[in-house]
């Protein structure tokens, strides 16, 4: 451990977010670090009791909740004893929240919320509210969860995260500044391209991370370029990865060429982080003392629909909202000791998965694992605008030969069946979506 890590922790942290920004941020830190070694079943009372909480609150103060329970014939809040009877309320979807807005605000904080825009895949930004407290919160439990996988706070960090496509490579100097406080430096994800992959390059170098914090996708550009032009990089203590599912060739292919463990964590805008990976890496944790997820119903062999719940913000509540991404339960308990539940893995976005010929989910996994073998592309995409019908972007590189598309094709038939027609096409870029993402899979389907 360096000599800065105590002192950031201990002196630094504390004058800053408790002294100058005056955030509770620390104390809800030190809450959820001593709830995460309750039993399964004193995590589960707890999130039950601040449901319930949350529940009486939007009674008393959201129109749009006690509206639409009185239609369902509740009549008092008590009426939702057990969590079955919470599982019977209806799911808060994207739509509800844009033609709801503002009866989806409690009056006494209306004042007092703060507000984000999601990056909106589906071309359809979503505006929500949150409160201070919950902001405060969702920071406390981002920093408990990638300290699971021993990142810690203090360490020097290297974030290759998303800003602006106008905002430079670094920060500007006051960022930098910040940054430099926070023993972390800054790559803007969304800037990069080939040409200037050498300045990223010599950035990490010269930076020299114990710690990466990445998008999948812009990581994996730049260890690709990095292997493949004999270029040499850092070797960090570990790779948290966030934003996109992690597949397990891609956590292989990140290990293998940095020489580090790679952690996945599930985190959206709306909520930040929902879960993560602990150092035993048997499934990622559940916040289950800070959020209520839940998974849809089954429908056949494939994942399940994410519903979450903020069980602080009080401003805007979202209750079982679906966030349009797909996981799997996880079963038994972690290794670890936490009595935290578990997500087996989180499938990334439900629009991004394809189905095949009989109506069955492909997982984006499968498609990772085509692709892992075929020699000569750099960037792929799959796009399932029919039921009987792929069409395949491909971004050739230097050494491709046509030869390539039989072996992708016979593969992807293994999958989906040989009435699905396979329609490839070469081109010269795969953009990233705003949000920094590349979508190797995505479903037009209704």
């Amino acid at each position: 451990m360096s000599l800065y890590e105590p002192l950031f922790r201990t002196i630094l942290f504390p004058a800053y977010e408790g002294g100058l920004r005056r955030r509770g941020t620390l104390g809800y830190l030190r809450e959820y670090e001593r709830a995460q070694w309750f039993s399964s079943e004193r995590v589960a009372e707890l999130q039950w009791s601040k449901l319930l909480g949350l529940i009486r609150h939007c009674w008393e103060e959201v129109p749009y909740y006690r509206d639409s329970w009185k239609k369902l014939g509740i009549g008092d809040p008590r009426d939702i004893v057990t969590p079955e009877d919470y599982a019977r309320l209806p799911v808060l979807t994207k739509r509800d929240i844009r033609e709801n807005f503002d009866r989806l605000i409690a009056p006494s904080f209306r004042d007092q919320l703060l507000f984000k825009t999601t990056g909106g895949s589906t071309g359809e930004p979503l505006r929500f509210g949150y409160t201070r407290e919950s902001y405060e919160r969702r920071v406390a439990v981002m920093f408990r969860g990638y300290e699971w996988a021993g990142a810690r706070m203090g360490q020097r960090t290297l974030y290759l995260w998303g800003a602006a496509l106008t905002q430079p490579m670094l920060p500007r100097w006051k960022d930098r500044l910040y940054h430099t406080a926070f023993n972390r430096c800054f790559l803007n994800a969304f800037a990069m391209s080939d040409a200037r992959m050498e300045e990223y390059v010599r950035a990490f170098n010269a930076f020299r991370p114990e710690v990466v914090v990445s998008y999948v996708a812009p990581l994996m550009k730049l260890l690709q370029w990095a292997r493949e032009n004999g270029r040499p990089l850092h070797v960090p203590q570990r790779v948290l990865t966030a934003a996109e599912a992690l597949h397990e060739p891609q956590r292989k292919f990140i290990e293998q060429t940095l020489g580090c463990p790679a952690y996945n964590t599930y985190g959206c805008r709306e909520f930040m982080l929902v879960a993560a990976e602990c150092s035993h890496r048997e499934g990622l944790h559940v916040c289950a003392d800070h959020l209520r997820v839940e998974l849809g119903s089954p429908q056949g062999p494939g994942p399940q629909d994410v519903i979450v719940t903020d069980l602080h913000n009080y401003g805007m509540p979202l209750l079982r909202y679906a966030n349009g991404d797909l996981a799997r339960p996880g079963h038994g308990a972690c290794s670890c000791g936490r009595g935290l539940p578990l997500l087996a893995s989180v499938e990334g976005r439900k629009l991004d998965a394809l189905r095949s010929a009989d109506g069955h989910f492909v997982p984006g996994e499968f498609i990772v694992y085509i692709f892992l073998n075929a020699k000569g592309i750099e960037r792929y995409q799959v796009t399932q605008r029919s039921p009987d019908k792929f069409d395949v972007a491909l971004v050739p590189g230097r050494d491709f030969d046509e030869s390539v598309l039989d072996m992708l094709r016979r593969e992807l038939a293994k999958a989906v069946g040989d009435s699905v027609q396979m329609d490839f096409r070469l081109v010269e870029d795969i953009p990233l979506t705003p949000t920094g993402k590349l979508r190797v899979t995505v479903s037009e389907l209704a």
